[in-house]
Parts: structure tokens; C-alpha cells; sequence
């Protein structure tokens, strides 16, 4: 089996259900390989013999299976184990800095469909990285027999009762209140969407014994078959659920999670959705007034407006790529180097403050909006207040083409490296100057005013194109002479190019 194609960028992911014959399934075998392997990692980067290592699972239907095999694995090699049980992804990395764990692996596949699962692996310093997965996994597959003779040992630790009191302190210490303390939220009304997944405890566990009144929420139960909605706060579906919860229930604020809670986005008086470059905004102006002057990191795709709000906000502003894990590594390399870097976050809702150890938590970055938005909340003011100012895109369109061979990455290069000698000559368009990932290409107003983003993605054979336009009408003229220029590409042959073809028509 080649286990390098389990690698999921920073993390291990494949099937947990259904046909064991399917190459990519995570069978008992393969999940103690990569677990063990990943002990041998730990031991040799930390020199300890018999690390302590908890391990937690979000609300999957294969989460059980996967954990006792993990377990087994641990213990037979001499490690000691935290069980945690249902956990947040942000909360097993807190184990490292809370409960003197020397590592942590969570069981989550995040967003994708019930049948996924995965590995995520923790120390002290952070997640693992790409390289460090691909490691692992290449030792994994080495492995003939994972199980050991030692006898470690194994309790368990509902450590996510000690998470939400770590939240619930924040929000006590953030929020003033000379009345009442210990119930700074009495009076607020906020939704809560977990989408089965397992952020039901914030609704519980942190805002109710606060004083929230939290009886809009919904989907709070864990359940691996995600019967509402995909748990995913870029999920449209998801988003319009969490809306109308919030607009039904006439809640102050809403908030939805992705399945393991390092993601998630919110919901304004109304309904008004603030996620994506909202979000991220709404962030960036809450990190800046602690940190004036400091650099917000984002990926690549998004929007001018958020940069002019960013630097409106006495912000800079670093456009760099996709990935969470490239944003957060980006915000620990300025940190290191003297620059101020408050925040690092994705429009796709991962969150990274320097002050949470450039942690990506969802409920971190939740936490501390609900502080803010109590404070605003005595002035009669909202969340969506903060960010009225937003220049906002006309339109925006995202567009995938598959790679059609198995050495991908070359032939999608070339498809870049058209677009970057087309941006020199082609009237109406000019590469931007702070390129990190692909070519991003200005459209002034003849040829579509906006932009568009021609990029490889992270993980799969595919390039992606975003666009934005500042009219109605502005991405298909923008499509229109990607088409053009996409036809003169000699691999041409080696692209499907049928999702840019049947927009156009």
C-alpha cells in the first residue's frame, strides 16, 4: 500500500466507512502503523521515553474504531494516554500546554463527507507540518508489526470540561461587568449551530452558564451521519441554516463550527452572515486595536477591499497563500523576526492569534467577538457595526480544472507561467506585485474590473480560479479572456476545462 497517499497537506486523511477494499481506507492496521510511527517521531524530537499523549476524536460515526486503535498502538509501545473522548481539535493541542502533554493526536476528517476520517498530530510547538507528516507515513508503511510488548497506561480525562472553564474565564475577565460577574451575558440571546458535530459544548458549557440565552441553538448533538447540514461554515446550505436560526429566534449574534471546531464563522443581528472576507475583517479590527500597526496574514483569495480595511485600521496587510497551516506559519516566522503579527486567518474560518500560541481555534476567535460585541452591546451598537465600512465585491466566482495526468504539478506551472507572460502585453490587465501563490491579474474596467487568482490547489490535481468583480456582469467578461488565453496553452489536451466552458455558455 502506498501510504504517502494518505497525506493530506498537514494532516492524515482517508475512508473509515464502507468498502475495506477501497486503497485509500483507514483499517485498524494502517491507523496503529502511522501511530506508532508518529510515537517514534515524538520520542526522538523530544527525547522522552514514555511520552504522555492524549488522543480525542470529533463526532464521526468510525471515530470509536479509530481511537481503540490508536490506544492500542500507544500502549503496547509504552506511552501513557490521556482519553479525552469527543474533543475540538483546539482543545487536544491545549492538553500539550495545559495537562503536560508531551503530544496529541485528534481523530477528524474536519468538514469532508461522514465516510472520511483522519489523524492530526500535536506537540507543545504546534501541529505537525507537511514534511513531518510525510515522514511519518513513509516510517508507517515500513512498519511490519505496530503493536509492541510494553504496558503503558490509559485514563480517561474529559478534558474538555477544563477547555470550556479556560473560555468561560475569558469571557468573565473580557467582559466588564459590575453587577454580575459570573453571568456577564445576561440579556444576550445567541445561537449556536454545532451541525452535529462537536461544538455543542460552547452552547452548554461556555455561553449558557454565563447567562446566555441560548435556546435558538440548534443541531447541538453529536452525530456522525450529519443529518442537517455539512458542518462547514463555507458550506452555503450551512450558513443559510445558521442565518435563519439566528434571524428566527431574534438572537443578538449566531454562531456555526465546523465537525472539529478549529473553524468557524457568524451570524449578525438579522441574519446578516459575516464569514469569509467579513470575518476575517471583523478579526483583523478587533486584533489591530490591541496591536496598532501589526501585519494581518491571509491566503490568497482575498478580497482589495479587505486590504484597504486592513490598512483604514492602521494594519499591513500580507497576501499570501492557501492553507492554514501556511498562514500560521507565515504570522510564527514575523513574530520571530520582530514583526508584529496579531492574526493569522483564511477566509475559509481558520484563526490564528499570536496571544492563543498561533493556534487556529474556532471557538478562541468566537470568544473573543462575543467580548466585543457585549461591549458594543452597551452602546446600542452590533459586530456588523465594526466592519459597515467593508468594500464589498459586485460578484465573485470560483472555478476548478482538473489536471488530467498523474505528474500534475508541471503541467498546471505552465498554465501559470502563460498567464504571467500574458499579464505583460494583454491591454487591461497587470500582475500584481505581491504574488506568493500563482499570478493574481488586475482587470480595469474593459475587461471585467476586478481580479482573478489562476492557482494550483493545496492537495489535488486541480487549478483553481477565483474571480471578483466590482460590477455586474464583470467575471464573465473576465472568464471570457481566461478562455481565450487558456486556448493557447500547449497542454491544453491535459486540462478540463468544462467548468470555465459551461459558465461561459
Amino acid at each position: 500500500m502506498d501510504y504517502s497517499k494518505f497525506k493530506s497537506g498537514s494532516d492524515i486523511r482517508g475512508y473509515a466507512l464502507g468498502d475495506e477494499s477501497n486503497p485509500l481506507y483507514m483499517d485498524d492496521m494502517m491507523v496503529m502503523r502511522c501511530t506508532t510511527a508518529f510515537l517514534d517521531w515524538l520520542k526522538s524530537k523530544t527525547g522522552e521515553c514514555t511520552p504522555y499523549i492524549s488522543v480525542g476524536h470529533d463526532s464521526r460515526l468510525s471515530a470509536e474504531r479509530i481511537k481503540n486503535a490508536v490506544i492500542k498502538a500507544l500502549v503496547s509501545n509504552g506511552a501513557n494516554v490521556a482519553d479525552c473522548g469527543l474533543s475540538s481539535t483546539p482543545a487536544m493541542f491545549m492538553t500539550t500546554v495545559d495537562q503536560g502533554c508531551n503530544g496529541a493526536i485528534q481523530i477528524t476528517a474536519s468538514h469532508h463527507p461522514k465516510d472520511r476520517n483522519g489523524l492530526k498530530f500535536f506537540t507543545r510547538d504546534g501541529g505537525l507540518d507537511s514534511s513531518d507528516i510525510a515522514e511519518i507515513l513513509e516510517t508507517a508503511s515500513k512498519i511490519e508489526n505496530p503493536v509492541g510488548n510494553e504496558n503503558g497506561e490509559c485514563s480517561e480525562s474529559p478534558y474538555m470540561k477544563r477547555y470550556a472553564q479556560i473560555l468561560r474565564d475569558m469571557i468573565i475577565n473580557g467582559v466588564s461587568s459590575e453587577t454580575n460577574r459570573n453571568r456577564p451575558l445576561e440579556g444576550m440571546k445567541i445561537v449556536v449551530d454545532a451541525g452535529n458535530g462537536a461544538g455543542g459544548f460552547y452552547a452548554t458549557e461556555v455561553l449558557e452558564p454565563l447567562g446566555a440565552d441560548i435556546s435558538g441553538s440548534i443541531y447541538l448533538e453529536p452525530d456522525g451521519n450529519f443529518p442537517n447540514h455539512t458542518p462547514n461554515p463555507e458550506n452555503t446550505q450551512a450558513m443559510e441554516c445558521v442565518s435563519k436560526a439566528t434571524a428566527d429566534a431574534n438572537a443578538d449574534f449566531g454562531v456555526i463550527f465546523d465537525t472539529d471546531v478549529d473553524r468557524a464563522a457568524c451570524v449578525g443581528k438579522g441574519g446578516f452572515e459575516i464569514n469569509r472576507n467579513r470575518l476575517v475583517a471583523l478579526a483583523s479590527k478587533i486584533a489591530l486595536a490591541s496591536c496598532p500597526g501589526g501585519t494581518i496574514v491571509t491566503d490568497s483569495v482575498t478580497s482589495d477591499g479587505l486590504a484597504e480595511f486592513i490598512a483604514e485600521n492602521g494594519g499591513i496587510h500580507l497576501r499570501f497563500k492557501r492553507g492554514y497551516k501556511n498562514v500560521i506559519n507565515k504570522q510564527i516566522e514575523l513574530c520571530s523576526k520582530g514583526i508584529d503579527c496579531p492574526l493569522a486567518m483564511e477566509t475559509s474560518g481558520h484563526a490564528a492569534f499570536a496571544e492563543n500560541y498561533f493556534l487556529d481555534d474556532g471557538a478562541y476567535l468566537i470568544t473573543k467577538l462575543i467580548i466585543k460585541a457585549a461591549a458594543l452591546a452597551k452602546e446600542g451598537k452590533n459586530l456588523e457595526d465594526l466592519i459597515g465600512n467593508l468594500k464589498e465585491a459586485e460578484e465573485e466566482k470560483e472555478l476548478r480544472f482538473k489536471i488530467l495526468c498523474a505528474d500534475f504539478r508541471p503541467e498546471g506551472e505552465k498554465i501559470i507561467e502563460l498567464f504571467e507572460n500574458e499579464a505583460k502585453s494583454h491591454k487591461g490587465w497587470s500582475a500584481c506585485n505581491d504574488n506568493h501563490e500563482g499570478i493574481r491579474i488586475n482587470a480595469d474596467s474593459s475587461c471585467g474590473n476586478g481580479w482573478f487568482l489562476i492557482r494550483l490547489s493545496v492537495h489535488d490535481p486541480i487549478i483553481v480560479l477565483n474571480t471578483e468583480s466590482n460590477e455586474t456582469g464583470g467575471t464573465m467578461k473576465m472568464c471570457r479572456d481566461i478562455a481565450d488565453v487558456i486556448a493557447k496553452a500547449d497542454n491544453i489536451d491535459l486540462l478540463d476545462i468544462s467548468a470555465l466552458t459551461d459558465y461561459i455558455r
